[in-house]
This record gives structure tokens, sequence and C-alpha cells, in this order.
């Protein structure tokens, strides 16, 4: 008898195994990528029933309707302010389409300043804050509460006691080690603290993995940063010293930050704390431009910008990230630019912090050395930095990393700069990079141990999933 019901069990187990299989070959593929939907079948196939409860909790890439509306209702709401900004009257091709994906347009009349030194950044952030007079918005990805998160709490609270309103969004997942403390910290100080993007099991659910990437801080609605730096100690994992880029910029572009603060804290709170956001005068000659992008967008806008200029490079490319898991398009890209006579330089860090995702990176790296990219391996820190340069002409800085997550998943900022001095200083900065990196050679790759070519080939089957 009990090995009747044992057969029972496990004919209808079976059963419902080949329901599941057979019933997501025809969900999975539904608006998502090749790679994605290889990969989700994958697991799907070997394990359906772990792997379908996974694609429940993760595998859809879209936020719950009524973000979208509020999303709409806030764009609305902040319309008056974008029509006061002055476009730049003959903006280039790719300030035309940025403007498309991120509705955000060209301006010029900017300040822009680029560092480097992790705690000269800190240091200029809260002298910032410290002159503050009406308002401190800051969006990011990690706040901590170690000494970094402490000190940036302190000023915060110094410009409270001068009447200054700061609005501060954390997101939890990215902040989970510090979250309760720095939460505590930060109203402690008199801040307004919200979660961006907090996750729901139940009611207006939210992908956990769906995160809200980005950094921006910003005073008074004149000064605003954008990059790759978090409020956290430079050395926050064990052995690894990170190092960054942030672009402290003022003028016209500020109110376009601004107006992705406010959309953001909108989303998170149904409130808008200022819609008729002021448009800061001519602060400098650089050509600036902010390209917001995520689930709330039509497109992937950091990747669809990214893979239209390379295909129309001419000279020489230099892309910048941490982490690189490139889509079939942008790899064809690169390689096709190649093809064509552009240098294509790639910077990735030879320090590692997360082990699998370098695994996946890692089995990338005889493609792009069989078609004449150059990969450079930056030495000693692990650089942070996110940032791009494009034949001279298109610079970008910002928070998102070239991989499937930023693309997809990740609510993410980027800051573009169209005019030639600017983009210069980052081309000086790049270079900077290559000087303290080590050029990886076909043949030295090739030499690598077996066992680390098996780990980096399993690791690119699920790199869709990272």
């Amino acid at each position: 008898m009990i090995i009747s019901l044992f057969s029972q069990s496990s004919a209808l187990y079976y059963v419902c195994e080949w329901l599941v299989r057979i019933a997501m070959l025809l969900i999975v593929p539904s608006r998502r990528t090749p790679e994605a939907t290889r990969s989700w079948l994958l697991l799907i196939f070997f394990l359906p029933i772990p792997g379908v409860l996974l694609y429940l909790a993760i595998g859809r890439p879209r936020f719950p309707a009524w973000r979208a509306q509020r999303f709409e209702q806030a764009k609305a709401a902040l319309a008056p302010a974008a029509e006061r900004l002055q476009p730049v009257p003959m903006p280039c091709d790719a300030a035309v389409l940025a403007a498309r994906l991120g509705g955000q347009p060209s301006v010029s009349g900017n300040g822009v300043e680029l560092l480097t030194d992790y705690d000269r950044t800190i240091d200029r952030v809260v002298r910032d804050i410290d002159k503050a007079r009406k308002h401190v918005r800051i969006l990011v990805y990690i706040f901590a509460d170690d000494a970094t998160g402490q000190r940036v709490a302190t000023a915060l609270a110094r410009a409270v006691q001068r009447g200054v309103i700061v609005n501060v969004l954390v997101d939890p997942v990215g902040s989970h080690r510090w979250l309760k403390g720095s939460i505590a910290l930060l109203r402690g100080a008199g801040a307004h603290v919200r979660e961006a993007l907090p996750f729901h099991w139940l009611r207006g659910r939210t992908r956990r993995d769906m995160r809200n990437h980005r950094k921006l801080f910003l005073i008074d609605g004149e000064i605003g940063y954008a990059g790759s730096q978090n409020i956290v100690d430079k050395d926050f994992r064990h052995g690894v010293e990170n190092r960054e880029l942030v672009a402290r910029v003022t003028g016209p572009v500020v109110a376009e930050m601004t107006a992705t603060f406010l959309t953001d804290w909108f989303l998170e709170t149904e409130t808008m704390p200022e819609s008729d956001i002021a448009v800061s005068h001519s602060a400098g000659t650089a050509e600036a431009q902010l390209l917001p992008s995520g689930a709330n967008y039509p497109l992937e806008g950091f990747q669809t910008l990214l893979t239209w200029q390379l295909q129309r490079a001419v000279q020489r490319v230099i892309i910048t990230s941490p982490y690189f898991i490139p889509d079939e398009p942008l790899l064809c890209a690169m390689r096709t630019a190649v093809m064509r006579g552009v240098e294509v330089n790639l910077i990735v860090s030879a320090v590692v912090d997360q082990p699998l995702v370098s695994l996946a990176q890692r089995s990338y790296y005889d493609d792009l050395l069989r078609s004449g990219i150059n990969v450079h391996l930056f030495r000693q820190y692990l650089l942070h930095a996110k940032n791009v340069s494009i034949d001279g002409k298109l610079g970008i800085v910002g928070s998102s990393n070239v991989d499937l997550r930023s693309f997809q998943l990740n609510e993410e900022v980027s800051l573009l700069l169209h005019d030639r001095a600017s983009v210069g200083a980052l081309e000086a900065i790049q270079a900077d990079y290559i000087a303290h990196a080590d050029r990886l050679s076909l043949e030295s790759w090739h030499r690598r141990p077996l066992t680390r070519k098996i780990a980096e080939n399993i690791a690119r089957l699920v790199s869709p999933l990272l």
C-alpha cells in the first residue's frame, strides 16, 4: 500500500514537472532577451519546481501597474519645470536619442568638475551641505552608518538645525548591512528618509532584485553630484578599496537631476516636495544632459545609447566598468567597431569583489581579445567607476555598469557630456586608468587553468540571471 502511494506521488510529481516545462516554454520568452530566455529555460528544464518558484520571485522585470501610473503622474506634475529648460539649439545625434530615451534635453551653460579622490569627494559633499540654505536631497544605493555615513549625517543634522529640509532615499538591498542603523542615524539628524523600491510579498509586490542603483546628491537645486560613489567607507569590503568617479555639476542640468530625484520620491511617498523646480542660470560652458533609465522607460536607455554610439564610432571608444556582462547586440557592436578600424578599449578591475560575476565576466575575454578589443585590468584597487568616452565627442559618467542587471533591472542615471573640454577631461582620467592597468594578451589568457575555464563557462550560462 505504501509503495503504491509512493509510486502514485512520484508519477504525479513527474507529470507536474513536465507541465511546468511545457508551460514555461510559452511564458518565459515573452518580452525577454534570448540570453535571459535561454538561461531561465535551462534552469527550469533541469530543476522545474525550484526553477519556477525562483522565476515567480524574480523572473518578471516589470513594476506593478500602480507604479507605472504614479510615474506618469510625476511626469505631469514636473512638466512645467521641464518646459522652462532651454535645450541646445542644434543638439548632436546622441543628445537627440538620449532625450527621447530619458525625456531630458541637452542643455548648455553648465559647470562640470570630475572628482576621482574618494575621501575628498565626501569632503566636498559635506562642505556643500554646510552651505545649503533651502534643501538637501540624496538618492543613493548604499548609505552606511560607518564613519563616512556618520560624517554626512552630522552635516545633514547641522543643515536641519539651520532650517534646511533634508530628503534621503536609500535602497534597502544595497544598504541592507547597515539599513536599520542608517535609518536611525538619518532620522536622528532630522532627515525625511524613505526606502527606494521596498520589497512587499503581497500587495504592490516588486521584485527584490529590481533595485534603485542611482547616486544623486543635490544641494539647493544649484549643485548636483552624479556618478558611482555611495556613502560608505571606501574599504567597506575587507581587503578591497574602491576607486570612483563623480561629476560635480552646476547650472541648468541640475534641474534635470532634481526632477529625477523628485520622481523617485513621489513613487515611494505620493508626495512632491517641490514641483516648481528652479532652473539655475549659466554656470559654465559645458553641455550636459541627464539620462535616467529603468523599468519605467520604454527602452533600456543606457544600453540603447551605448550600442548605437558604438555603431557610429570612427576613432576610439573607452569603456570603464567594474562589472562587464554584455548582451549580444552590444558585443556585436564592439566587434564590428574594431573591424571598421575603431580602437576599442575596455577597462575592468583586476580586484574582484563578486566572484560569480567576475567568472561570468571573464568568460567574455577570449571573444573580446580575438576580436581585437583591448582589455585592461586595473591594478591594486577595485575600480568601481562607470564611464565611457567616444571619439572625443561624447562622455558618460554615471551609475550604470555594462551588464544585464544595469541594462534591464536597475534604476540607473547617467550624466552625458557633449562638449569637447568635458570629454577631454574624462579621457585624461581614463588614460590614467590605463597607465595603472595591465593589458591582457590572448596568449597569457589561454594559459589560465582548465578548472577556471570550466567555472567561467558555467557562470556564463547563468550570467543573464546575475
